[in-house]
């Protein structure tokens, strides 16, 4: 069966899958990213943990996988398949799609950044299946962007297209490690939230979701804290879309479970906001933690068709 195996990276886990020409996940597994071994200890977690997708793709597949996809956070050099660095894994320049095709006996590797990633499986079986111009933005820890047009992620000249996170919203206001004071992600991030609610509770373990509850039950301190939220979300959002014009804006990562606790007042605040823009589509992502995964898996079949005469490992006949 033909398959290509796909990873997604994160700081405290990776995701992985063998994926079918259809999208079908043909196998699933899991397990900690072991960060606090070290950065090289991580690089050789990963590629083990591929070489035995791979292995397991011969074994029940019948034959190994033909490409693979890896998706990884920072900065990311997607073209030249460089990790960057990534500060919770504490990586610098690692080669990491020539070491993942070397481990792999020499198959096609793509290497992309994990939010573009995601973006790119939400964008094209996802939330935004079907819109020609979209934007995916994870709403998590910090917040980032992909941009989408035409089933494709606009990487940008240096890649860091899509940081709506460090638009400044509050010029003056809260300083953000970008360097900044006033950006987008400290005050409508999940861990903006959170933060925000800790205080104004008096709890110091009150988290986002707890703030949303509350908010569900009335509390005026939380439905404060939320309401801020969402207007600084809905000024970043109207200064996104004034300049890219999308037709669907998807929203995900943790912010968004609290659904329409968000989505209501969050579309009310755009709404009130666009003069002559085009009101887009205000959409939950639909694939969860699996679109990194998903998308990783999108980009190696993307080698494959741009690609055709790569060579591909012959099939391995399985044994009992």
């Amino acid at each position: 069966m033909r398959h290509v195996i796909a990873l997604d990276v994160g700081g405290t886990g990776m995701k992985a899958a063998l994926i079918g020409v259809d999208g079908s996940l043909l196998h699933e597994a899991r397990r900690p990213t072991g960060r606090e071994r070290g950065a090289d200890a991580v690089v050789e977690g990963i590629l083990d943990f591929a070489a035995e997708l791979r292995a397991y793709g011969e074994r029940h597949l019948g034959e190994s996988a033909l490409a693979a996809g890896v998706a990884v956070p920072g900065i990311v050099d997607a073209g030249n398949g460089i990790a960057v660095y990534a500060a919770n894994l504490g990586w610098h320049d690692v080669p990491m799609r020539r070491l993942l095709s070397e481990r792999l006996d020499g198959i096609p590797v793509a290497l992309g950044h994990d939010v573009r990633t995601g973006g790119l499986a939400e964008g094209r079986i996802g939330a935004g299946k079907g819109a020609d111009r979209f934007l995916f933005i994870p709403l998590g820890t910090g917040i980032a962007g992909a941009i989408g047009i035409d089933g494709r992620i606009e990487p940008g000249a240096h890649g860091y297209a899509g940081e709506i996170g460090h638009i400044v919203v509050r010029p003056g206001g809260i300083r953000c490690g970008c360097g900044q004071r006033g950006c987008l992600e400290r005050l409508a991030s999940a861990s903006a939230v959170t933060q925000a609610w800790a205080e104004a509770s008096g709890d110091p373990d009150a988290d986002a979701a707890d703030c949303a509850k509350a908010v569900e039950s009335g509390d005026p301190k939380a439905i404060a804290v939320w309401q801020d939220a969402v207007d600084a979300l809905a000024d970043g959002l109207v200064t996104a879309l004034t300049l890219l014009d999308p037709r669907t804006l998807i929203i995900g990562g943790g912010l968004a479970e609290a659904g329409e606790t968000l989505f209501v007042p969050l579309r009310a605040a755009v709404q009130e906001r666009v003069t002559f823009q085009k009101l887009p589509t205000i959409v939950p992502a639909a694939l969860g933690d699996t679109a990194g995964c998903l998308g990783a898996g999108l980009l190696a079949w993307d080698l494959l068709t741009e690609h055709p005469d790569a060579p591909t490992p012959p099939s391995t006949e399985v044994t009992a």
